[in-house]
């Protein structure tokens, strides 16, 4: 197999689409900005050698519209990464991930399957797997356990490694960090395959086990034993986990856990001051502040018994945001893992995007102050990837299509005299009209979505912004010449098809 096979084979995924990206520029964050489509078209062989040669940038679609998946990837969106020490924890935690760098320096770590997986079981896993190596915010890909097939819905692409592969700045990182050759990630990928059996056996943190009937966050850092780093914030989040599970007890116990956690423990002036502060109210935990953030696992804090609970209502997780360029537009979103459709005022109104949650995913999130939503949205919309539909999905190829009609339709001018009843006449390459035939006709079929300027200026796209109105000579009805007032359009080509007579044996009529 050539090079380009073997990588087309690797990344297999929807049967119907794949995605595009152009880069345009580095904004002022450090982040690519590109110009992000999904193409109804199947990834093949051709795409991926103009992606190797560096031509045009591909993503794959990793879920089948069977919602399963023969590969799944984290994307860690952070520009500043240290990606030795990542190669590090994904080594010491012996995870069966391709660790490349994304385009904007962050990056994609590649799980591949030996069988196909359904893609909420993988969500699952790659859902541990983030937070184990401590970056909880990461995209999941697939984006979602299902997709709405019936609906248009494809799923969302990931950007491939190995853009212009001679000289790629998005390679795939070996165990001693330094950067693979195609070949090599090639050869990597058929060795690190594994079975769902064996996902299972990993063991995504340390042997040792503390907090399990509280915050995950806990558990994680605490993994491997006492620490030495942030001791003050660690130690705030234990006594809040103190004070729920012993109550009025919760300062000894507080003490015990300064001495066994911590090396070394905190001071007695530092461990009166978090005592003060976790005693003077009732403290929530702090599930928005480092380092609990990047290992925070909420669904699963939620149902332990030492955990968040119902105290706070956690932002569900909302993004994959796909817009289809259909009039009027259609979005596809991904709500926790769920895939719901939307229409534009859905977007716009957090309670109507609540009740579509409610009516598509069987979930009800919290509400969303408005002005938190509008700025939600704005990134969602900054970010979407375009998905182009047929042109009879658009106002503007439904006008197309309804002037062609009317200029090739049954009812047209035999001469151009009868231009003045509101039929059109083809003369020359072009068919001319009366706009109040043409606006007629349009009435007639219900269309009603342009103004009168609004068509004026399709009718000058049509001509290639030439001009396009005018007059045309007829003869009136005493042999005189005058001229009438028209618009006109390139001839359209007929498209009819004739059908040959067909030949019947006297034994096949049936009368």
């Amino acid at each position: 197999m050539s090079v380009a096979e073997r990588f087309l084979a690797a990344f297999v995924g929807s049967e119907v689409a794949h995605g595009t990206a152009v880069v345009k520029r580095t904004n002022r964050n450090g982040k690519a900005e590109t110009d992000n489509m999904t193409v109804r078209q199947p990834l093949d062989q051709e795409k991926v050698q103009r992606h190797l040669r560096g031509e045009l940038g591909v993503g794959s679609i990793p879920i089948k519209n069977d919602s399963t998946c023969h590969w799944g990837a984290l994307d860690i969106d952070d520009y500043d990464l240290d990606h030795k020490s990542l190669q590090n924890d994904i080594q010491k935690l012996k995870l069966p991930l391709l660790h490349c760098r994304s385009k904007s320096g962050g990056a994609h770590l590649f799980l591949f399957l030996e069988e196909s997986l359904d893609a909420a079981v993988l969500r699952e896993y790659l859902t541990e797997i983030k937070i184990a190596l401590g970056f909880s915010n990461a995209e999941i890909f697939p984006k979602q356990e299902k997709i709405l097939a019936d609906r248009g819905d494809v799923g969302n692409p990931i950007n491939l490694p190995y853009y212009n592969c001679e000289i790629t700045t998005r390679y795939c990182f070996n165990k001693k960090h330094e950067a693979m050759e195609i070949e090599e990630f090639l050869d990597a990928i058929d060795s690190s395959r594994i079975k769902e059996s064996e996902l299972e056996g990993l063991k995504f943190s340390g042997k040792r086990k503390y907090f399990t009937d509280g915050p995950p966050c806990l558990e994680h850092i605490f993994s491997h034993g006492p620490v030495g780093e942030n001791r003050n914030q660690c130690l705030t989040q234990i006594g809040i986990y103190t004070r729920k599970k012993f109550g009025d007890d919760w300062e000894p116990e507080l003490e015990k856990q300064n001495r066994k956690m911590f090396s070394p423990p905190l001071e007695a002036k530092e461990m009166l001051t978090v005592q003060k502060s976790v005693g003077r109210k009732d403290y929530k935990y702090l599930c928005q502040q480092e380092p609990f953030k990047s290992f925070c696992d909420p669904e699963l804090c939620s149902m332990r018994n030492h955990g968040i609970g119902s105290e706070a209502e956690t932002m569900p997780q909302v993004g994959g945001l796909t817009i289809m360029l259909s009039e009027p537009r259609l979005y596809f979103m991904n709500v926790n893992g769920k895939r719901i459709q939307l229409f534009t005022e859905q977007l716009q109104n957090p309670m109507l995007w609540q009740r579509a949650c409610m009516e598509q995913a069987n979930e009800m999130p919290p509400k969303i102050k408005t002005k938190k939503w509008d700025q939600l949205v704005h990134v969602l919309m900054r970010d979407a990837i375009k998905m182009e539909v047929p042109p009879e999905l658009t106002i503007s190829g439904q006008f197309k299509e309804l002037l062609k009609t009317f200029c090739t339709g049954r009812v047209r001018a035999m001469v151009p005299e009868e231009l003045e009843l509101g039929k059109p006449w083809t003369e020359d390459g072009r068919t001319y009209f009366k706009m109040e035939g043409l606006l007629e006709f349009l009435k007639n079929r219900r269309f009603e979505h342009y103004t009168g300027v609004q068509i004026q200026e399709q009718l000058r796209l049509i001509n290639g912004h030439d001009k396009c109105n005018g007059h045309h000579a007829i003869r009136k009805s005493d042999d005189t010449r005058t001229t009438v007032r028209v618009w006109w359009v390139p001839e359209f080509e007929e498209t009819e098809v004739k059908l040959k007579p067909q030949e019947f044996k006297r034994d096949d009529i049936p009368f």
